[in-house]
């Protein structure tokens, strides 16, 4: 799996998604086995590129390559001025944003709401090719099917968008219309892959190593894109991994694996945002693992009442030990349970 010069370990990713794909879940998510991580999307927006929030998106200290930013706006030469922005921080792969279903996000036009002005649609994908070009950084597309039912333009643009000399096209099996309602479908995916000779990644509902071998097989794609189902779980990319080499799914963590990865990574959270912040943010990924295990709901609530990283990492290595006690491995009923509020609150 390539993309552009940048030979992939697997064809795993780990979607975008804004107030989750930080550098630090970016970096557990690879360590766990996706082949490639997605950043949060980076506004276009000149005079935001200098708040706290930006920088933080834009530090890739000590990331692992490919550095993939995703980036998104509504103006041509705005989103070639961010591309250049975020190369010159260390961006490898540009990713633009034609996918994203917020309304805070579509309402400016931007995200999967470009999808309905497809000249506009063209006319940013061939200011950000033309502004990687001289760097050597491919661009990349994630997109909808469609804004909705009844016009699901996604092969167009997908067509329109190799020509122009986009590296990769990701699609979400959604329509802007839908949101995350629904269920995916894959058969507009299978139809883009059958047109186009760049790689082709599928998104949407693949939430186990089974769901994941199904798209696979159903939609062609050369790769998956895994988003929610990561939250709380982000060695899923390893379950997958395993099932598609084996045809076997392997056995829950164990408890003191996750508590682990969990802890490493909260240490990393709390080094790129800070005390104050960190210790805030970092809730609802501790939410997201314990959500679906035993006593996670109380332990959730009592963890909202802490604020110093280290009440929260002491908590959270007593409640694991705890639940070790019980568990060697986590029980199964900590599969995957999507709660697209979490998500909204991020």
């Amino acid at each position: 799996m390539h993309i552009g010069p940048f030979e992939l370990p697997n064809r795993l990713f780990a979607a975008p998604m804004a107030g989750v794909t930080d550098r630090p879940f970016r970096e557990l998510c690879k360590r766990l086995g996706a082949g490639y991580a997605v950043s949060e999307m980076v506004s276009a927006r000149k005079d935001l590129w200098h708040t706290l929030k930006t920088s933080r998106r834009a530090n890739h200290d000590g990331e692992t390559a490919p550095i993939a930013v995703q980036i998104a706006g509504t103006d041509a030469a705005m989103m070639a001025e961010a591309a250049a922005y975020n190369i010159a921080r260390g961006a490898q792969i540009i990713d633009i944003n034609m996918g994203c279903p917020a309304k805070k996000v579509c309402n400016q036009w931007a995200g999967s709401a470009l999808m309905q002005d497809e000249p506009l649609a063209l006319q940013i994908i061939d200011a950000v090719v033309a502004a990687c070009a001289p760097h050597n950084v491919p661009v990349t597309l994630k997109m909808r099917t469609g804004w909705r039912a009844e016009k699901r333009n996604a092969p167009t643009i997908a067509r329109a968008a190799e020509s122009a000399g986009v590296a990769m096209v990701t699609v979400h099996g959604r329509t802007r219309e839908q949101g995350y309602g629904g269920q995916a479908e894959y058969d507009t995916i299978a139809e883009i892959k059958s047109r186009l000779n760049i790689p082709v990644v599928a998104n949407g509902d693949i939430d186990s190593p089974r769901k994941a071998a199904e798209v696979l097989a159903r939609s062609g794609a050369d790769a998956i894109m895994i988003g929610r189902a990561a939250q709380g779980r982000p060695w899923i990319f390893g379950d997958v991994a395993h099932f598609l080499a084996t045809g076997n799914e392997r056995p829950q963590p164990e408890v003191r694996q996750v508590k682990g990865w969990l802890i490493s990574h909260l240490h990393d959270h709390y080094q790129l945002y800070g005390e104050f912040v960190g210790v805030r943010t970092a809730r609802k990924h501790i939410g997201w693992a314990v959500r679906a295990l035993p006593g996670g709901v109380a332990f959730r609530a009592h963890m909202n009442t802490l604020d110093e990283c280290a009440a929260q990492i002491d908590a959270v290595a007593r409640w694991f030990d705890e639940l070790g006690q019980t568990f060697e491995r986590l029980p199964e009923a900590a599969a995957c349970n999507d709660d697209i509020s979490l998500l909204e609150a991020a």
